[in-house]
């Protein structure tokens, strides 16, 4: 193994220690998209329809790497987009769910298909439609440009914002607290 990399699986979250414990116990990723995926602007072209989402490539490499390690991601999102359904599709998202009004209960309809309960999973959301879905959470993100009032009510507050590796950051810490991350990316090395 390369001396370059640092693998050990020290708690880089020494300011939020409960967010380390609760990151250990997570079974399911459950992200909002607008402002967690994405930055959360929304581009509406001249035809009067969204014309551009930007995802970040780091995310998506997060989000395979939970996969492969039985950690599936499920999104639910209150807007309808071609764009998300096409980068779930490439990410191999199978839980994807738009156009919801009641995240929450879209919530619970994931964790039942699962067989999970709430308090195994993560939620990252960035605004007030998310918290209901947050509620009961194992383990509730926000992302650095959160609303103030969805930062007072998680585990954890991400250094990046959303749509700029906020949710590679959720990942590496999930793979870390289950010590999965060294393992990885060792095998990425060779």
């Amino acid at each position: 193994m390369p001396s370059a990399f640092n693998t050990h699986n020290t708690n880089p979250l020494s300011d939020h220690p409960q967010a380390w414990e609760r990151a250990s116990n997570v079974k399911l990723l459950v992200l909002d998209v607008d402002g967690v995926l994405t930055n959360g602007q929304v581009r509406i072209g001249a035809d009067g329809k969204e014309s551009l989402k930007v995802f970040d490539i780091q995310d998506g490499l997060g989000i395979k790497l939970l996969e492969k390690c039985n950690i599936p991601t499920a999104v639910i999102t209150g807007r309808n987009s071609k764009m998300v359904l096409a980068r779930c599709d490439e990410l191999g998202i199978k839980h994807v769910h738009m156009g919801v009004e009641n995240k929450a209960l879209a919530l619970e309809g994931v964790l039942k298909s699962l067989g999970i309960q709430a308090s195994d999973c993560a939620v990252m959301g960035d605004d007030w439609p998310d918290l209901a879905m947050m509620k009961n959470a194992g383990l509730r993100i926000a992302p650095a440009q959160a609303h103030e009032a969805v930062k007072e009510f998680v585990h954890l507050v991400t250094k990046r914002e959303g749509g700029n590796s906020a949710v590679r950051e959720v990942c590496d810490l999930i793979l870390k607290a289950q010590n999965r991350y060294a393992e990885l990316l060792i095998q990425a090395s060779q």
